[in-house]
């Protein structure tokens, strides 16, 4: 599944947006510091159970490789500040807490990706591997703020495959299927950096770009249509000639109000406005003849 330019950061578990790798590490030694003084000092079972809370977060903030070091971090600040164990003499109890500390980083870890794998999915649309609808409007709403804030703009691009009930009625449904997930393709591998873009009807694409402006953005959407025109397609099967596919794009650029106050309905205003005039743009396009930009 190709998931390319599909997320920013308004995407991903709470604690990501929240406290970043380079904080959550700084935090992860201060705690484990402080929890082995703690231990080193009464060597008491309460305070070595703290140690998971690192441990914990390691896993969930930094994955695999954090919730197993900190975990290995931990057993060796656990013999050090526990001597009856430094001398390798353990009790039924440290063989299970050294375990439990092991176990933790690995599963803290496991259900972290596992969140954040069904996160990217739940904005994903399962034909292209684009953002689907509501995962693109955040990621638009994201870009809007960013671009009041640097009073910059936002180009738009929304992008329709010519003739596609034709293809379906010639070739049958697979074929129309596989010839979005081909457009959906080429979008994707084109995007530039920071731009999102999504699926949001049976063949239509729309996508959003930081800082570009008219000219950029138009000339985005002309390489596009130029790719996927000399795309010679494989639709269920049967391999097709250049030319096969064309799509249509309708261009628009924002430049937010920076003395606006932002607020969310502001973002939704901009993103409907923006997407209404190229859209309307897009219509000229067709009815220009399609296979163009307008």
């Amino acid at each position: 599944m190709n998931l390319t330019g599909a997320r920013e950061s308004d995407d991903g578990i709470l604690l990501d947006r929240l406290l970043p790798e380079g904080p959550a590490l700084v935090l992860l030694v201060a705690m484990l510091a402080a929890i082995f003084v703690l231990d080193q000092r009464t060597e008491l079972t309460p305070y070595q159970h703290l140690y998971y809370v690192p441990i914990l977060l390691a896993g969930v903030r930094l994955g695999y490789l954090g919730g197993v070091g900190a975990a290995l971090t931990a057993i060796v600040l656990y013999h050090l500040a526990n001597p009856h164990v430094l001398s390798f003499r353990y009790e039924e109890s440290d063989v299970v807490q050294i375990a439990l500390f092991i176990a933790v980083g690995v599963t803290s870890a496991t259900l972290a990706r596992h969140s954040r794998q069904m996160h990217l999915l739940a904005g994903t649309d399962d034909l292209t591997g684009l953002r689907n609808l509501r995962s693109f409007e955040s990621g638009l709403r994201t870009l809007l703020r960013r671009a009041r804030a640097d009073r910059s703009s936002v180009g738009f691009v929304v992008i329709d495959l010519d003739r596609l009930k034709s293809l379906n009625d010639v070739h049958g449904h697979l074929a129309g299927a596989e010839a979005v997930r081909t457009v959906g393709r080429i979008i994707g591998e084109r995007l530039p950096g920071g731009a999102v873009a999504c699926r949001y009807g049976g063949d239509e694409f729309a996508v959003a770009i930081p800082r570009w402006g008219a000219l950029e953005t138009t000339q985005f959407a002309e390489d596009l249509r130029d790719v996927v025109l000399r795309t010679a397609p494989v639709l269920a099967g049967l391999a097709f000639p250049a030319g096969t596919l064309s799509i249509s794009a309708g261009v628009a650029t924002a430049n937010p109000d920076a003395h606006a106050s932002p607020s969310a309905d502001a973002d939704i205003v901009e993103g409907v406005e923006l997407f209404r005039s190229a859209d309307s743009a897009l219509y000229a396009a067709k009815a220009a003849g399609r296979n163009r930009v307008a």
